[in-house]
């Protein structure tokens, strides 16, 4: 890596703990130099924008969310324990970058304000969905869940649930809204997702 991407990479770095945590426009570009350790300049050699190290930030985050969340859900063999493996990550592995969920955080904040960070915001999203659902649809096909099930608002249910109860347990700084949705959750999985076929056997 060359010392212009090194110096890239730390403006992308510094810039998503920042604006995860205080957002895009409560963050100063003078608080981004004081990370950084840079001039306004040298941020700017890299960057055309405070929109742009902010979208490429949000990415970095973004990234590095999904990766914790999807964290060996792949190696779970059925699709509705991937589900729950998921959820389980979603409670217990947090980012190292400060703030939360940047999506969650993204969301609220470009509502009304920068179309640019409300994009990604909503391709994120759609990204997080379309994983679910993916495996929603994978299992349906490996009859592990049930037909009938809708992929989008199965992945829906999921991703409101536990962003809401995110929320809650960040306002109340308490875990216990994520351990009350992440066990309704699996309740429902168990009781009206799985297929009666995917159930172990009793002997």
């Amino acid at each position: 890596m060359s010392k212009g991407d090194q110096t890239r990479q730390l403006i992308v770095s510094e810039a998503a703990a920042l604006f995860n945590k205080h957002g895009f426009a409560g963050s100063t570009m003078a608080e981004l130099m004081e990370a950084t350790g840079l001039e306004k300049g040298g941020i700017y050699r890299h960057f055309s924008s405070k929109e742009e190290v902010a979208a490429e930030a949000f990415d970095y985050a973004w990234q590095i969310a999904t990766d914790l969340r999807m964290h060996d859900v792949d190696s779970v063999p059925n699709s509705v324990d991937r589900l729950k493996r998921f959820i389980s990550n979603f409670v217990e592995r947090r980012s190292p970058v400060p703030g939360g969920c940047p999506l969650l955080n993204t969301a609220v904040e470009a509502d009304d304000g920068s179309p640019v960070m409300r994009e990604r915001a909503r391709t994120a999203l759609r990204q997080w969905r379309s994983r679910l659902g993916a495996i929603t649809a994978s299992g349906m096909k490996e009859g592990e869940i049930r037909k009938g099930t809708s992929p989008k608002k199965l992945s829906t249910l999921i991703v409101s649930s536990l962003e809401g109860a995110l929320m809650i347990s960040r306002l109340e700084r308490s875990d216990e809204a994520l351990r009350a949705v992440q066990t309704h959750l699996n309740q429902y999985l168990e009781t009206e997702v799985r297929s009666a076929k995917s159930l172990p056997t009793r002997r």
